[in-house]
């Protein structure tokens, strides 16, 4: 798997995973799942990154998802 891949599919579920948090909070459910998820995000964010030779600054996770996005349209 590429470290691309990995980093923005961590960012994603852990965009995806917040909401999910406020929910169960906001209808006083413990957040068991949204957190498990928010957690494997996490995982996959540090796996990436430690994948990459280089590593990751902020400004090169927006390219990352340009060539996410560009091996899918391809």
């Amino acid at each position: 798997m590429d470290s691309d891949l990995i980093l923005v599919t961590g960012v994603i579920l852990g965009i995806f995973a917040v909401p999910a948090i406020v929910s169960a909070l906001s209808d006083r459910r413990p957040p068991r799942v949204a957190a498990l998820v928010l957690i494997a995000a996490g995982c996959l964010v540090v796996w990436g990154i430690q994948k990459k030779p280089t590593g990751y600054s902020l400004t090169d996770v927006p390219n990352a998802f340009v060539r996410v996005v560009g091996m899918f349209t391809r």
